[in-house]
């Protein structure tokens, strides 16, 4: 098994990279590691009609290794330019393209990746406005029209000033070295998402229908209709709330 580390900053000996070093510091016994530092890449987009050295080794490299990392800082709340203009130029090694000019996932396919990121802002902050939202987007956009399969994420916020990465990260980051040093296997949590589809709805049922009882003594809640009606209203609401949890609070990174 080989862990292919992805640098995608400016500086080689930064946070980003430090972070990056500590989840491949602690990868299984007998996991072979490699770290790419983009910057020492000179990526251009690729043209059909001509040959593109550079991408064919980098995509070689991608192709040996089973598990990615991205180490990206954030700046201006989008992934640094460095790591688009990477996602950019290997589209065509990412995806295959139909003839209609849809896309389905390449000859990465099923394989993982995990994603590293950091900014300026304070934890509270980037908790609240999701400053680094963007980048582990990208990422994840990316990753998913290839097929590849999210692992997870770490970010590391206010680093604005900081020298060392806090030992809460560094324990962190081993804990992810350790969890992609295992045999990886495809996305099975199909069964999982519908198991919790389905409490998540019947639980919704039941606070809806308390909410309806003490509704009786001001609308005629027997009458089929009044109680669909006001069934639905709830639901709705209900969910509604329950989506916006878990999109904009529940995946805030900090």
């Amino acid at each position: 098994m080989k862990i292919l580390g992805i640098l995608a900053s400016h500086k080689e000996h930064g946070l980003n990279a430090e972070m990056l070093q500590n989840v491949l510091d602690n990868v299984g016994e007998g996991v072979e590691t490699e770290t790419i530092y983009l910057e020492n890449y000179h990526i251009t987009p690729h043209k059909y009609h001509e040959d593109n050295p550079v991408l064919n080794q980098l995509a070689d490299k991608l192709m040996e290794s089973d598990v990615w990392v991205f180490g990206a800082p954030t700046y201006w709340r989008e992934c640094p330019g460095l790591l688009k203009n990477f996602f950019d130029c290997m589209r065509p090694k990412f995806v295959y393209f139909k003839d209609n000019g849809d896309t389905i996932p390449g000859p990465f396919k099923d394989k993982h990746y995990l994603s590293i990121s950091s900014c300026y802002m304070s934890t509270t902050e980037n908790f609240l406005t999701g400053i680094t939202d963007e980048t582990f987007k990208t990422i994840d956009r990316v990753m998913t029209a290839a097929g590849v399969i999210k692992a997870g994420e770490i970010v590391l916020p206010n680093t604005f000033g900081m020298k060392e990465i806090p030992e809460k990260k560094k324990d962190l980051c081993a804990k992810y070295g350790h969890k992609i040093s295992k045999k990886q296997e495809k996305d099975d949590s199909t069964v999982k998402r519908y198991i919790q589809l389905f409490f998540m709805i019947a639980v919704m049922a039941l606070i809806t229908m308390g909410i309806q009882l003490p509704l009786k003594a001001i609308m005629p809640i027997d009458n089929f209709w009044v109680n669909y009606i006001s069934f639905t209203i709830i639901f709705f609401v209900l969910l509604g709330c329950i989506l916006h949890y878990m999109t904009f609070v529940k995946h805030r990174r900090r």
